[in-house]
C-alpha cells in the first residue's frame, strides 16, 4: 500500500516537472522571440540597410548569374544533383519539417508540407547527409562564402506566406530540381517581380526584399537552396563577416544545429 502510493506520488512529481519544463521551454521560447523581433530583427536589418551600398554586386532584388560564376557550375551539375535528389525523396516520408530544424519558423510554416534536406546549416557541415550526395557536396564546396545548403521540398498546394530574411549581408539562390505544373503555378513573388523556377536554371536573390511563395500544382516542387555571404568592399566586407559570426554564434543557430544533429543521426539508421 505504501509502496503504490510512493510510486503515485512518484508520478505525480514526473508529471508535474515535465508540465513545468515544457511551459519553461515555451517562455523561454517566446521571450526569445521577442528580443529577435523587436530587438534583433530590427538591428541586423538597419546595419544591412546602412552597408548595402557598399557591396560589389549592388543592392537589386534580383542579380544577374554573371555576378556570380558559381551558378554555372549549379547548372552543369544540376542533372547529377537531381539523381542524388531523387535518392533521398525515396525517404521523404523521414525528412524533416523546417521548422523542426529551425523552430522560429513557425512563424511561416507549422504543417508537414515543407520539408528540407541539410548539407550546410550557417558553416556547420552535415557530414552524413553530404556522404549520401556526394556530386552535390562536390559542387557547393566550390561556391565562395558558402554558409546553408539544403533540399528545399514543398508539397502540393503549399503557400509561404510574405515574409522577408534578416540580414542583407548574405545572399540566397535557388537551382531548380523539380519543378512541376504549369504557368504560375509554381512561383515567387519577390518585392515587384514574379519569378519561375526551370528544372536545371539557377537564379540569385536577396531575401531581404518581401517574397512569398506557391506550390499550387499537385506534386512536389524542389530547389537546392544556398546562402552564401554578399560582398563587400573593404573594410565592410569584415564587419559583415563579424556580424555572420556573431549570428552563427547566436542560441537559434546552435539550436538549430543541435536539432538537426539528433535528427540526421536517426535518418542515417535507415540506410
Amino acid at each position: 500500500m505504501l509502496l503504490h502510493h510512493l510510486n503515485s506520488q512518484n508520478l505525480r512529481l514526473i508529471g508535474l516537472y515535465s508540465n513545468l519544463t515544457i511551459t519553461s521551454k515555451h517562455y523561454l521560447f517566446k521571450t526569445r522571440e521577442a528580443v529577435k523581433r523587436y530587438v534583433f530583427r530590427p538591428l541586423l536589418l538597419g546595419v544591412g540597410k546602412a552597408i548595402a551600398p557598399f557591396s560589389t554586386v549592388g543592392n537589386k532584388p534580383v542579380f544577374s548569374n554573371a555576378q556570380f560564376s558559381w551558378t554555372h557550375l549549379l547548372e552543369e551539375n544540376a542533372v547529377q544533383i537531381k539523381e542524388e535528389l531523387n535518392k533521398i525523396l525515396l525517404y521523404g516520408d523521414a525528412l524533416p519539417n523546417l521548422q523542426d530544424i529551425q523552430m522560429e519558423q513557425h512563424s511561416i510554416t507549422t504543417d508537414n508540407k515543407w520539408k528540407t534536406y541539410f548539407f550546410y546549416g550557417f558553416g556547420k557541415k552535415a557530414t552524413e547527409n553530404c556522404a549520401k550526395c556526394p556530386v552535390t557536396t562536390s559542387t557547393l564546396e566550390q561556391i565562395p562564402g558558402l554558409l546553408t545548403a539544403f533540399f528545399s521540398i514543398l508539397h502540393p498546394q503549399k503557400h509561404i506566406p510574405a515574409h522577408k530574411g534578416l540580414f542583407k549581408g548574405i545572399i540566397r539562390s535557388h537551382l531548380g530540381l523539380v519543378i512541376p505544373g504549369a504557368g504560375d503555378q509554381c512561383r515567387m513573388q519577390l518585392d515587384k517581380q514574379t519569378l519561375h523556377w526551370q528544372e536545371g536554371k539557377a537564379f540569385v536573390f536577396d531575401d531581404t526584399y518581401m517574397h512569398e511563395v506557391w506550390n499550387d500544382s499537385n506534386d512536389i516542387r524542389v530547389v537546392l537552396l544556398i546562402d552564401v555571404i554578399r560582398p563587400f568592399k573593404k573594410p565592410f566586407a569584415k564587419i559583415n563577416k563579424g556580424i555572420i559570426d556573431l549570428i552563427i554564434g547566436s542560441s537559434h543557430v546552435k539550436e538549430a544545429v543541435g536539432n538537426h544533429r539528433e535528427w540526421e543521426a536517426k535518418f542515417n539508421k535507415l540506410f
